[in-house]
Parts: structure tokens; sequence; C-alpha cells
């Protein structure tokens, strides 16, 4: 995971619509850049939910939300089509921008080890520099601890 204080690296990749989307042009903002392992999972169907429900308070608070997965342009669109995700799904399936974030590790599944994206957040303030950093984050209860954050900002 990436050090609280340091600058987030910066990235440029596809949205849902193919549309590419940089982390320097969200300057000025707050951005909330989550990881997640896989478009329409139960988990992360619900993290992403409750995010759309709660984006107008982030919005009030001068942040964006941005999901990243190494899902493709077109299931990204499936995703936010099904659901109704009224904020950005980045594709990163080379895992280029994954692996900046340090979110490419070890899982254990039922015994089993493979790799996967560990469901990590981080909230990157208005200068680009990361100031919170939440790793194997619980799916559903993620989008109310950022907001949390933020307010405590």
């Amino acid at each position: 995971m990436l050090e609280i204080g340091t600058k987030a690296p910066d990235f440029t990749l596809p949205d849902q619509n193919g549309v590419e989307h940089s982390l320097s042009e969200y300057a000025g903002k707050k951005v909330i850049l989550y990881f997640y392992p896989k478009d329409n999972t139960p988990g992360c169907t619900k993290q992403a939910c409750n995010f759309g429900e709660l984006l107008p308070q982030f919005t009030e608070k001068g942040a964006v939300v941005i999901g990243v997965s190494k899902d493709s342009v077109a299931s990204h669109k499936k995703f936010e089509e099904k659901y109704g995700l009224p904020f950005t799904l980045l594709s990163d399936t080379e895992r280029k921008v994954i692996e900046a974030y340090d979110v490419w590790k070890e899982k254990k599944n039922y015994g089993k080890v493979t790799m996967g994206v560990v469901r990590t957040t981080y909230l990157i303030d208005e200068n680009g520099i990361i100031v919170k950093a939440f790793e194997k984050v619980k799916a559903a209860e993620n989008p109310n601890d950022m907001l949390e954050a933020i307010n405590a900002l």
C-alpha cells in the first residue's frame, strides 16, 4: 500500500465509455480512488452502488469517485448500465495502475493462494497527495467510511 503523505502516481486509463482519464485532470478536487476485484460480483456491486448513492454528498465536499479494476471497458459499461452507476470506472487490463498503487497481491480463498486485486481505497487531496489509505476494506462499509474520512478533513 502506498504511504500517506506521498504524491499519488499519475496515470491515464480509459473509462467505461472508452474516454481516457488522468489523475492530474482532477487537480483541485479530492479524489476517492478505489480499487476493486471484479465487475458484477456481490461485494463489488454493493460497494459501487453505495458509492453511487452517496455521490451527491461526495460532490458537495468537492470530491470525485473513481473505481478501478482490471475488467475491460465493455465490462465496465455493462456494470455501469446495469446498476446506473453515476461515476467513472477505469479499465486497467494491463494492471499498470493497479501495480503502481500496490494493490496486486497474494490472496487466499478457501485455502487456495492466487494473485488478485486487494480491495483498497485511497483518498487523494486537491494537490495529488494521498491523505488516507484503506486496505482490505469491507465493500459495503467502504463508501460510508470514505464519507467520514472526507468530513474529518
